[in-house]
């Protein structure tokens, strides 16, 4: 008769310490297909486990195709499942931005993974509950580490650390700090928007002033504001920053980086409303490409997200271990 061999692992329920070791035993082939596992009360009784933990257990293990029932008879293997690899997708929040990165993602492993997608809100403490779930049950772990503003460094580090090296991806934002084997495929908004900004100078020459509409509790605030405080010093142009387009007052001679929706759509109702022509008095530069600002004629700063979901893939079916930015880039149209 079977001798389940338990691997204890604190980081897991006692469910999932039972599930996964019922794992390891199938695909080690210690558990043959066709092999009669212990009935419920059996195991509860030898290993004194609960009926119910044991139940679920069972359940688990059914719903992923590990094991099957026959009534009256109890619990059989199925065998090893084919192996894919499995993929934890963690985003900050969902957008439109999140659904390319997700296709794309899908798209690039083919039949190669599957992914679920859990999303943490921005909340180092929803990230910790995830994680705590999920630790040792994927291949996996493809994270973009964004939280509120005040969240401390070292609470969302402890709680990344708790997954091996090997194993994280991290998406979005490069956090110095963790291990250098870790995968990362960021963005370096600093040097990116400056970049942007001086590759597209020949067409900001005529504006003498440049204001930022960027909110304080923005994730790249710091950087979004260096990289464009640094273009304005280098190119002499006077500097404004604003958290809200709300009390704005249109300027001749001003280009305005907007990086929220519905300071865009303010700016433009204020456009529309003057005499000022827009492309020639005013400019304006909208962060993230949308198939509306492409239709309204709107100059964009965006990152490739289908590129980075490329990245990420790649590095996971290969097994490279790199860092690798994903750079914004200027979508020129006659907005400036």
């Amino acid at each position: 008769m079977y001798r389940f061999t338990f691997y204890p692992d604190k980081k897991l329920s006692k469910l999932q310490q039972i599930a996964r070791s019922i794992i390891v035993d199938i695909e080690k082939g210690v558990l043959a297909k066709d092999a009669c596992l212990p009935s419920i009360n059996a195991f509860s009784a030898q290993y004194e486990v609960a009926r119910d933990t044991i139940e679920r257990a069972y359940k688990n293990l059914k719903s992923q195709g590990y094991i099957t029932s026959v009534a009256g008879k109890g619990y059989f293997v199925r065998g090893k499942r084919e192996k894919h690899l499995k993929i934890l997708l963690i985003f900050n929040k969902l957008s439109s931005f999140k659904k390319s990165f997700y296709e794309s993602f899908i798209c690039a492993l083919g039949d190669k993974a599957k992914v679920s997608l859990q999303v943490h809100h921005y909340n180092d403490l929803f990230l910790r509950e995830i994680l705590e779930k999920n630790l040792n049950l994927y291949d996996y772990y493809v994270v973009m580490p964004h939280f509120i503003k005040n969240t401390g460094k070292f609470d969302y580090f402890k709680i990344l650390k708790k997954i091996p090296s090997s194993q994280l991806i991290l998406l979005d934002k490069k956090l110095p700090g963790l291990s250098e084997g870790t995968i990362t495929v960021y963005q370096d908004f600093k040097e990116d928007i400056y970049d942007a900004l001086t590759s597209s100078n020949y067409l900001l020459r005529k504006y003498s002033r440049l204001v930022l509409i960027v909110p304080e509790d923005s994730h790249h605030f710091l950087e979004i504001v260096e990289g464009t405080t640094q273009y304005c010093k280098e190119n002499n142009k006077e500097f404004s920053l604003r958290s809200a387009s709300t009390n704005e007052r249109l300027d001749v001679g001003t280009v305005y980086i907007i990086t929220e929706e519905n300071d865009l759509a303010d700016i433009i109702k204020k456009v529309k409303k003057s005499q000022y022509n827009l492309g020639q008095d005013i400019g304006i530069i909208s962060f993230n490409e949308t198939a509306l600002k492409e239709l309204l004629d709107i100059t964009t700063l965006s990152t490739d997200f289908e590129q980075m979901a490329t990245c990420a893939a790649d590095f996971i079916l290969n097994r490279k271990v790199a860092q690798i930015n994903t750079p914004l880039k200027m979508i020129n149209r006659n907005s400036i």
